[in-house]
């Protein structure tokens, strides 16, 4: 006999409540985690000037804004997904970056600074545009996804570089970090994920060009 608590059911009310507490959560609250191990704790603290550090700071700052940006799209994309099995890949990704986000701001307040003032700008822009891609159809939110991670990858390499050789932590959680949205783009193209237009992937950097450089002052 089928347990009834494995086949419950949310209505289109409870499943809005759900997407505002992991709103409240992300920006304001401690968000829900997955099993996996904050990476920094299997590494020593490294010996930092402090220009390695503020520079550190203001690029962990742009990684958790970009994470933040991260949920409200796939939140934006669980409201209008159309097939259930896409929704259950999204909301798989969104748990990891969720992981993400705590990684980051725990490394952020380590390093002296503070989490952007511009989240909930992010937050909710992210929201309008996921929801924006599922009412155009799965195959294109799921490729907006693949683009987006393309995107960050690019991002982490270019941190990577810029960071102390000495700063073992921030590296070792932006070198899974990487890892995790490299596959995050691999699976939403292997359920189904269209590549994008040239003249939107090109938007997409730009946009991505302005939150960048107004987070790493704000």
């Amino acid at each position: 006999m089928t347990n009834a608590k494995n086949t419950r059911k949310f209505s289109p009310l409870d499943n809005l409540m759900m997407q505002v507490d992991t709103g409240l959560r992300t920006l304001f609250g401690k968000p829900s985690i997955t099993e996996r191990p904050n990476p920094e704790d299997a590494v020593e603290e490294g010996e930092l000037s402090a220009t390695e550090k503020d520079l550190a700071g203001r690029l962990m700052r742009i990684n958790h804004s970009g994470e933040v940006a991260a949920q409200g799209l796939y939140q934006g994309q669980a409201l209008t997904a159309k097939l259930p099995e896409v929704r259950e890949k999204m909301e798989r990704a969104a748990a990891e970056e969720n992981d993400h986000l705590d990684w980051c701001e725990q490394r952020i307040h380590e390093l002296g600074t503070h989490t952007s003032y511009l989240n909930p700008f992010w937050y909710f822009g992210s929201v309008a545009i996921g929801a924006t891609a599922g009412f155009a159809g799965d195959k294109w939110s799921l490729g907006f996804v693949a683009e987006t991670e393309h995107q960050v990858v690019r991002h982490l390499d270019s941190h990577l570089n810029q960071i102390s050789e000495n700063d073992f932590k921030s590296r070792a959680i932006l070198e899974q970090m990487k890892e995790d949205e490299g596959h995050h783009a691999t699976v939403a193209l292997n359920a189904g994920g269209a590549a994008l237009p040239a003249p939107i992937k090109t938007f997409m950097s730009l946009t991505s060009k302005i939150m960048t450089k107004t987070v790493y002052r704000l």
